[in-house]
């Protein structure tokens, strides 16, 4: 069978589908995603011949994990994710990447706005719905700017709003959270459910795109995959359900641990504080090592996704003029601190998260940049990328020049904050602004006073040592607090 047809075919009965409603039952885990594969890279060669129209703008592939962590992807000493290692060593892999807001909505939103939250109004995992109709996102300019547009996945600005948003040719997402297994949908404003594994379907959704996008047009496929957040259940008991077939990996492995995991709360007085309906914070918590076993089997789900758009590219003949992007919303606690499934807080396993990036001939083979740059730089770079004005109202930088030399400074400061939420008794007035640089972290608490922080990251990379009030370097303080005010009132822009 060629190629070419076999695509065809597949995208016709999903049109139909959709088109009437009828998805319900659909197997798209196997039957979708292993059609869409073998049609891309079976058959005879000739019938699916590289596209020979112009382009002058690259492709993006842009992937947005979830609650996944720098050390998830990064250097991990048993988790092998073969398709992720191959765009590391074929690109750019960050080593001091951050969420400038480490919450799934006000993350989410500053990537696609490369405004801070306190700019784009997103502060926090309240429904957003409304608002997220309204905000300025580089899918959108980039779409104005001539690109055929995908999202594929979580949007989580809205928690009763899976409606599609303005940018986006194609849409595919879910309510809230939505669930691992057999979800319901929104495909281009049809609502029905599927039977399958969340991973496989949205991967299956961007192949299908990517093999039918125009030839005369760029694409931008942006897939917000649910991995590796838990399954909320019930009663807020929650799970890491990972793809059948993948239930053993890992379990004669054993889980390393940094110096803080159950460390104690010394020199972190708004971790010790009493809270209403909050037991008090102990080191003695943490995330038992059954389930960070289970949050990283659930990425070989993820790995095998980016595996088949690998291939998708390849028999589309566009690998080579596509930007590949992975990246997450923020990282997790395994038990640092005594803090399991939780993020928030502006400490390192939360903030610090991957940025891998593949584009042959701009970004070098296997550098690893040094710059410090946050999710606020995501959106700027992607509108350059793309032959796009970048609004002078985005806080972000572009990180284009950061790609092509490992020593490139991109900015000397970034901020970081929280707005105090009450989904969890623990963070009840916890709400803060902290100012991060190649050297010190300092945290200022909106409410709390008297409990702020500040570590010198060289000498205690695992913030152990809280330098306040009595042991920061002469001057230090002073100058974070005058950086963090400057972060505030000039839109985050270094001079």
């Amino acid at each position: 069978m060629h190629s070419h047809w076999a695509r065809h075919r597949v995208r016709h009965r999903v049109r139909h589908r959709v088109r009437h409603g009828a998805l319900h039952g659909v197997v798209l885990t196997g039957a979708l995603l292993l059609a869409v594969a073998s049609a891309c890279t079976s058959g005879d060669r000739g019938a699916s011949a590289p596209s020979t129209a112009p382009m002058t703008r690259p492709n993006i592939v842009f992937i947005l994990l979830d609650d996944v962590r720098y050390d998830d992807l990064v250097d991990h000493p048993f988790v092998d994710l073969p398709n992720l290692k191959r765009l590391a060593a074929e690109g750019a892999s960050f080593r001091r990447f951050f969420t400038s807001a480490p919450l799934c909505s006000p993350s989410r939103a500053v990537f696609m706005t490369g405004q801070y939250p306190f700019h784009n109004g997103i502060v926090d995992n309240g429904e957003r719905g409304e608002l997220s109709h309204r905000i300025v996102t580089f899918p959108k300019l980039l779409r104005d700017a001539g690109y055929h547009t995908g999202f594929f996945g979580k949007w989580h600005m809205g928690h009763e709003d899976d409606s599609p948003r303005p940018g986006f040719d194609r849409w595919v997402s879910f309510v809230g959270q939505g669930v691992y297994f057999d979800p319901t949908l929104n495909v281009d404003g049809v609502v029905a459910g599927v039977k399958g594994y969340m991973t496989d379907i949205l991967t299956a959704h961007a192949v299908s795109f990517i093999a039918a996008a125009p030839a005369d047009q760029p694409f931008l496929a942006f897939i917000a995959q649910k991995a590796a957040h838990p399954e909320i259940h019930p009663n807020q008991v929650r799970s890491f359900p990972s793809a059948p077939g993948d239930e053993g990996a890992f379990a004669a492995d054993s889980i390393r641990h940094d110096p803080s995991w159950r460390a104690p709360l010394t020199g972190k007085p708004a971790l010790q504080r009493p809270v209403d309906a909050a037991d008090p914070r102990s080191p003695k918590g943490g995330l038992p090592d059954k389930y960070v076993r289970d949050r990283l089997r659930m990425l070989l789900a993820v790995d095998r996704g980016i595996g088949a758009v690998i291939k998708a590219l390849e028999a589309k003949g566009v690998l080579e003029q596509t930007v590949f992007i992975v990246t997450s919303d923020q990282g997790f606690f395994y038990g640092e601190f005594g803090l399991a499934q939780e993020r928030r807080l502006a400490y390192e396993p939360s903030t610090h998260i991957p940025l891998i990036v593949r584009y042959p001939g701009v970004v070098p083979a296997g550098v690893r940049p040094n710059a410090l740059a946050s999710n606020v730089d995501i959106a700027p770079t992607m509108l350059e990328l793309g032959g796009a004005a970048v609004p002078a109202t985005m806080d972000g930088r572009s990180l284009l020049r950061a790609w092509r030399n490992d020593s490139t400074t991109i900015r000397d400061d970034l901020l970081i904050e929280f707005y105090s939420d009450t989904e969890f008794a623990r963070v009840k007035g916890m709400g803060y602004k902290a100012v991060r640089t190649d050297r010190y972290k300092y945290i200022r608490y909106d409410a709390l006073r008297g409990m702020d922080e500040l570590y010198d990251l060289q000498a205690d990379p695992y913030e152990l040592r809280n330098l306040l009030p009595d042991r920061a370097p002469a001057g230090v303080r002073d100058e974070l607090s005058a950086r963090l005010d400057r972060l505030l009132s000039n839109r985050g822009l270094s001079p």
